[in-house]
């Protein structure tokens, strides 16, 4: 099966700076996924229920919403389409730092989504905060909800990979870019300079590719990959 994450900026084109759902759900179509992680979704309001609205684009018609904050333009965090039916989801708060660490720091609550799918999947999807206290939180908040077996987690987590902050997901995942056969960016989308989209997996899922394919709709690239689950 194909999976995906997705920082979408809330299906916010990035060259033509406009809201273009249209053109985030092409994106996941031509890139053949079946399980898409979702970042800076919004369900109401002024943009409208958009992680719904992706999946009737894409046809991967079961999906689910994950509210971190809302503010005066609606709800808004991360999302999950899947051509698998979703048995149960959870929105799961990743608790703020207290105290912040870094007072000059832009900070926003988080949001870990797991899903449980009908195929025996375990899904999380995380979006990161942009400060290391945020980071050690969300890592935390992610490892007592990290099932030992068919997991993935899929996500913006806003640090590069060889950040020692991800040494404990490291310590019980593969991360699927081992399989890139060079290194790949994802953002900025357009001339990209760093990596901090990542796919996860539990050693028991065969990892058969994983690519970053040089695709501009949103201002992160897409993070795809091909995974193999023994029945």
């Amino acid at each position: 099966m194909k999976i995906m994450t997705f920082n979408t900026q809330h299906c916010w084109n990035y060259l033509e700076k406009r809201l273009d759902p249209e053109r985030m759900a092409q994106v996941i179509w031509d890139c053949g996924a079946d399980i898409v992680a979702l970042n800076e979704m919004r369900d109401a309001g002024p943009y409208g229920a958009q992680t719904a609205e992706l999946a009737a684009k894409t046809g991967l018609s079961h999906h689910y919403f994950a509210k971190a904050i809302e503010d005066g333009e609606g709800p808004y965090g991360n999302g999950l389409i899947s051509r698998y039916p979703i048995v149960c989801a959870a929105t799961i708060p990743v608790p703020d730092p207290e105290p912040r660490r870094f007072p000059n720091g832009y900070y926003e609550t988080r949001c870990l989504l797991k899903a449980r799918l009908a195929n025996g999947l375990t899904v999380l999807v995380i979006h990161f905060g942009l400060n290391p206290d945020e980071h050690e939180q969300a890592v935390a908040t992610v490892l007592a909800h990290l099932p030992e077996e068919r997991c993935i987690l899929m996500g913006d987590f806003n640090v590069l990979p060889d950040d020692p902050v991800l040494a404990p997901i490291r310590a019980k995942m593969r991360d699927t870019a081992d399989c890139f056969a060079k290194p790949l960016l994802s953002f900025p989308s357009d001339q990209p300079e760093m990596k901090i989209d990542y796919i996860f997996v539990t050693p028991d899922l065969e990892v058969q590719s994983a690519d970053i394919p040089a695709i501009v709709a949103s201002d992160h690239r897409p993070h795809v990959a091909e995974i193999f689950m023994e029945e």
